[in-house]
């Protein structure tokens, strides 16, 4: 396919932490059995008519059904990083495949980590240990309402969080803390993420807001946003995207905290008919469902989604192309609280695209980012491209 005969716009949405089956190697990563859609889809009748049209359910065995002849592309793709956490899956679609994973911290920050943050800030910290971002303010924010100190937490991932009461810590004052441990964070303890954790209420009833921001490490390659800025076309990113790439290759960020802003946003990327690019994460699958073991309520998201589908497809013109996928796992139906070692769905669709076909098993989410840099006459370093496959 000629640059002249591609999509005009392509849409790629990742539902964040949607995996559909364990990968061979999930035992290493203490995930065996997991399975994020397929427990999800398990629990209870799904209602998801158009994921079912596009071909969800004739990736692999669901408790769905699958369609004699589905409207769109589908597969599943392997992560070939090593790790399982929000950079490594949407570094990789963008090209970049992480050979030594990120540090991780199972038994809390070490000293030289944790006093240097607290030398730095002038206040000791609470907690200290891997929990669930909801469960740790319940466990801590009493105290931390009467000392001012902040709650540092990780989890299975390579995050340093700060959570914070917005009426005891200014947003200013949380989100410069995360800006000196972010400096402070190189070498052997160079996480993924320093995330801003800001919650209100009182004890007992304390709850996160939107105000959440993330400190992520800059990508250490040229990766597809890059090149497709370069390309001197427009790079829309929405949601956490921008942070997620350290702000870099895109030439607008459209902010939303949660799946529906999300949606509403890339509504209104489609709004402009410029050729481009348009990347956008759904949060809510993965920090409000997967991380709480909520799988009724990753049921329900999946259901919203579906019914809010068609209105991203309608906005669409004849020649844009739809890219669904996730990053990795974050299984509600597991007793773990945290991601997952899991194949992603790789879903495509256009109005005028080829459907029906069958992508197997991809071996790199790479391979999604090298389909859009192909559609824009462009090539990754890693992946291979499948967008013949949907092109008629």
């Amino acid at each position: 396919m000629t640059e002249t005969q591609a999509f005009h716009r392509i849409i790629l949405v990742v539902l964040d932490s949607a995996g559909i089956g364990e990968m061979p190697d999930a035992a290493d990563y203490g995930d065996s059995g997991a399975d994020t859609l397929g427990h999800t889809l398990a629990s209870r009748t799904v209602h998801i008519p158009n994921l079912q049209k596009l071909g969800l359910a004739n990736i692999r065995k669901l408790a769905v059904a699958p369609v004699a002849n589905p409207t769109g592309i589908y597969g599943r793709a392997a992560t070939a990083s090593r790790g399982k956490d929000t950079t490594t899956g949407h570094w990789e679609m963008s090209g970049i495949i992480t050979r030594h994973p990120f540090p991780t911290y199972l038994h809390g920050f070490p000293p030289r980590v944790i006093e240097k943050f607290e030398q730095a800030i002038g206040r000791k910290v609470l907690a200290n240990k891997p929990a669930s971002g909801t469960e740790i303010i319940k466990e801590f924010g009493a105290e931390h309402l009467k000392t001012g100190s902040p709650i540092v937490y990780t989890s299975a991932d390579s995050v340093f969080q700060i959570a914070a009461h917005e009426d005891i810590v200014p947003l200013k004052q949380l989100y410069e803390w995360c800006e000196i441990a972010r400096e402070q964070l190189v070498g052997e303890d160079q996480v993924a993420r320093v995330i801003a954790r800001p919650f209100i209420g009182e004890s007992g009833n304390f709850r996160r807001t939107e105000a959440r921001q993330d400190y992520a490490i800059d990508p250490p390659e040229v990766m597809l946003l890059d090149r497709i800025k370069a390309h001197n076309l427009p790079v829309t990113a929405v949601g956490k995207i921008g942070s997620i790439f350290c702000h870099r290759g895109t030439t607008e960020e459209l902010k939303a905290g949660n799946n529906e802003a999300s949606i509403d946003q890339t509504l209104h990327a489609l709004a402009d008919d410029k050729r481009g690019f348009i990347f956008t994460n759904l949060v809510d699958f993965d920090m409000l469902y997967g991380h709480r073991n909520d799988i009724e309520g990753y049921a329900k998201a999946l259901e919203r989604f579906d019914e809010r589908l068609s209105e991203i497809q309608d906005a669409m013109r004849d020649d844009d192309l739809l890219l669904i996928t996730a990053d990795h796992g974050c299984d509600p139906g597991d007793i773990s609280t945290d991601h997952t070692r899991e194949y992603v769905p790789v879903i495509g669709w256009g109005k005028h695209a080829q459907a029906g076909v069958d992508l197997g098993i991809l071996p790199t989410l790479a391979d999604i980012g090298q389909t859009v840099a192909e559609n824009f006459g462009l090539t990754l370093q890693a992946g291979n491209s499948f967008l013949k496959a949907m092109a008629k």
